[in-house]
């Protein structure tokens, strides 16, 4: 198993636009994501990393023999969660089931470990994405309990479980 996480290059667009552009993907993510998703719309959100904050923005690319195939990000809170990050990922539909994201998030919490202060990593999937809850948790999160009615998604008000990697 090949997988790697690197920095985002613009010759990705297109395996960006080829990934997002799937209504089984998107509906586990967060709105906002435009529909169908461009390869416009993937240089501009490739971007947008490039030039973000590198103190508080950590986004990378999800490689399959450096084949882009998803997406992971680690965003720093702040105030007085200035030492928390909050952590959103997706993988293309025909990678799924593979153990490819959970190599992917070892990968990008050691890298943040080791790099920064941030000493807490959180996750929020939705309740209803199993498999995501399960690739947290062998990742080596720990389920810290359910938010109840914490989102609208699709027209419909779901509950999201809370996930975190505190450093050891």
């Amino acid at each position: 198993m090949n997988v790697d996480i690197r920095k985002w290059k613009i010759d990705d667009k297109s395996d960006l636009a080829m990934n997002l552009n799937n209504l089984k993907v998107q509906t586990n993510l967060r709105d906002g994501l435009p529909y169908p998703y461009t390869e416009n719309d993937a240089e501009d959100f490739i971007r947008m990393m490039l030039s973000a904050d590198k103190d508080n923005t950590f986004s990378f690319a999800i490689t399959l023999d450096d084949k882009v195939i998803g997406s992971i990000g680690v965003f720093r809170q702040d105030n007085i969660h200035c030492k928390t990050a909050e952590m959103g990922y997706y993988i293309g539909e025909p990678y799924w089931g593979n153990g490819y994201m959970t190599n992917a998030i070892k990968q990008v919490c050691k890298y943040v470990f080791k790099n920064t202060d941030i000493i807490r990593i959180f996750a929020e999937p939705f309740a209803h994405n199993i498999a995501s809850c399960r690739v947290l948790e062998k990742a080596g999160f720990q389920y810290e309990g359910t938010l109840k009615s914490n989102a609208v998604k699709c027209g419909s008000i779901v509950d999201m479980k809370m996930y975190a990697l505190v450093r050891e």
